[in-house]
């Protein structure tokens, strides 16, 4: 094995155990085709994998993958003979199985949380497992097995957390029991209630009710200096008239 292609295998890996999770034993999910490959190229995978992927690996595959073989007869004898020595994983098709491509797509749904490496020839399966995010692809080329290098899926979605835009739905769970344990709950609380105490009145209404006061208190006191201003009118009046009358006598 070339040390390029281990010093390659061990970063990949290092960036799913990393950013998602995978342990030892890894759960790796076989197809028809990789087994086919595999006979072809005279690869041992159950002794040559763990080492490519420095840790226990157990095989596996499923029950629609070895019914596909045995209906393609005579020329896949030996992928199926193969396959059948893999751990065989229940899958939802027992009683309708469907192609070997569609059950392994439906082995990896809901964020593959089994954790499951994909190992297939299959064009067509390997770009719908690419556009799933955290999912290891596996292939072989030539006599060599090769772990894919991350997808862009992958890769968008590890930016994402590393940015804090996105929270994994098993860390969600995590993260309200610790603020409740830690009481940051109802500190929160609290001080949204403190921010809307601190608000006070709106002061566009207290200088509209100012004003008002003020009209209001400035009525009665014009009103009084017209009574004041006809009293003394009245007063001079009078006085004038009886100056007159007092003349007249």
């Amino acid at each position: 094995m070339g040390v390029t292609r281990q010093k390659h295998a061990k970063k990949i890996m290092g960036f799913y155990k990393n950013n998602f999770q995978f342990r030892e034993p890894f759960q790796v999910l076989l197809d028809g085709t990789f087994c086919q490959a595999a006979l072809r190229n005279k690869i041992q995978i159950r002794e040559q994998l763990p080492g490519y992927l420095d840790g226990v690996a157990q095989l596996c595959t499923t029950r629609c993958v070895i019914k596909e073989l045995e209906s393609l007869g005579k020329a896949l004898y030996g992928a199926k003979l193969i396959a059948q020595r893999f751990q065989v994983r229940n899958c939802s098709h027992h009683k309708n199985p469907v192609s070997g491509s569609a059950c392994l797509l439906s082995m990896i749904e809901d964020g593959n949380p089994h954790h499951f490496f994909i190992a297939t020839q299959d064009q067509d399966l390997s770009n719908k497992v690419k556009r799933k995010p955290g999912i290891p692809l596996l292939f072989i080329i030539q006599n060599t097995m090769v772990l894919d290098k991350p997808s862009p899926k992958s890769l968008a979605f590890v930016q994402k957390l590393q940015t804090n835009q996105l929270v994994p739905e098993y860390q969600k769970q995590s993260i309200v029991e610790l603020k409740e344990k830690e009481g940051l709950v109802k500190q929160e609380g609290e001080k949204r209630r403190k921010r809307k105490r601190a608000g006070g009145p709106n002061p566009l209404s207290c200088l509209k009710k100012k004003k008002k006061k003020t009209q209001e208190g400035q009525e009665p006191s014009a009103e009084k200096k017209k009574r004041r201003k006809r009293k003394r009118n009245r007063v001079k009046a009078e006085a004038v008239q009886s100056v007159q009358k007092n003349e007249g006598e």
